[in-house]
C-alpha cells in the first residue's frame, strides 16, 4: 500500500514538473516591443518587381537593413537566419520571410540584391529604391547608418545598425534581435512566435 502512494506521489510531482516545463513562460533572446500600432508599410523594388512589408501579411517577417558590400555584420546575420530556417521544419520556415532592405542604394541594383540574399536562403528576398526612400524608412524603423571611407577596393563602408526586427502576422514589431545572437536563439524565438 505504501509503496503505491508513493508511486503516486511520484507520478505527480512528475506531471507538475513536465507541466512547469511545458508551460513556463518564453524567455525571448531579443528585445520585445509592445507596438500599439502596425509597423509603416514601405514599398520597394525587388528584382521581381515592387514588394510591400504588407505583402506578407499572416507570415512572421524579419526586417533586416543592410548592404551587399558589408564586409562581416551583414553575411554574418544572414547567415545566421537561414540556418536558424533550415533548423526548422519545412511549415515553419516558410511561415517565415527575410526582407533585406538596401542601404547603398548607388551600388545595389534589384538583381545584384536577389543574387545576393539568394546564397544565405531561396525565400530571402532583397529590396531598394530612392535614397530619399531608403533614408525615410530606416528612420522610421530606427535605423541609423552612414558612410565611411573604405579601402581602393570598397571605395566606400556604410556603418548601420545592425538589429534584426521581428514583425508578426499582423504586422506588429514584437521583437528587435541584436547582432550577434545565434542561429539557436533565432530559431527558438521564431518557433515560440509561430505557435502563437
Amino acid at each position: 500500500m505504501k509503496l503505491k502512494i508513493a508511486l503516486a506521489i511520484g507520478v505527480i510531482f512528475a506531471g507538475l514538473a513536465a507541466g512547469l516545463y511545458f508551460f513556463r513562460p518564453h524567455t525571448f533572446h531579443g528585445t520585445v516591443i509592445q507596438s500599439p500600432e502596425t509597423s509603416y508599410d514601405f514599398t520597394l523594388s525587388s528584382a521581381n518587381g515592387d514588394v510591400s512589408l504588407s505583402d506578407y501579411r499572416g507570415k512572421l517577417v524579419l526586417v533586416y537593413f543592410g548592404y551587399t558590400f558589408c564586409p562581416d555584420v551583414c553575411p554574418a546575420t544572414l547567415a545566421n537566419v537561414g540556418q536558424a530556417l533550415r533548423s526548422m521544419s519545412e511549415s515553419q520556415a516558410d511561415d517565415v520571410q527575410l526582407i533585406m532592405v538596401s542601404l547603398d542604394p548607388g551600388r545595389d541594383t534589384p538583381e545584384k540584391l536577389a543574387e545576393y540574399v539568394g546564397h544565405f536562403y531561396p525565400s530571402f528576398v532583397g529590396i531598394t529604391g530612392s535614397q530619399e526612400t531608403i533614408e525615410q524608412v530606416a528612420s522610421l524603423y530606427g535605423i541609423f547608418y552612414e558612410k565611411r571611407d573604405g579601402s581602393d577596393a570598397t571605395n566606400y563602408l556604410i556603418d548601420h545598425t545592425a538589429t534584426l526586427l521581428v514583425i508578426d502576422r499582423e504586422g506588429y514589431l514584437k521583437l528587435v534581435f541584436p547582432f550577434g545572437v545565434t542561429v539557436e536563439e533565432i530559431a527558438d524565438d521564431l518557433k515560440y512566435m509561430l505557435r502563437q
